[in-house]
């Protein structure tokens, strides 16, 4: 149930990190060389994001990784 939890925070984070740079989860996905779908569960919380990704996610993002836990 935590584990759920904090993959929805998480997700909700990128989703509004995301938004405000003007990202759809596909630009995002190109960029970040992750498939939009994917993209798409870790924003919903279904998906156990990687740390290996969560760094592809910011790089392609251009934040520091810690703006993505700020929730």
């Amino acid at each position: 149930m935590a584990n759920t939890i904090i993959r929805k925070k998480f997700g909700r984070r990128l989703r509004d990190v995301r938004k405000s740079l003007g990202f759809s989860q596909e630009g995002l996905g190109f960029k970040s060389n992750i498939h939009r779908t994917y993209i798409g569960a870790v924003e919903r919380g279904e998906q156990n994001v990687s740390l290996d990704n969560i760094y592809k996610l910011a790089k392609a993002l251009k934040v520091e990784l810690k703006e993505l836990f700020d929730f």
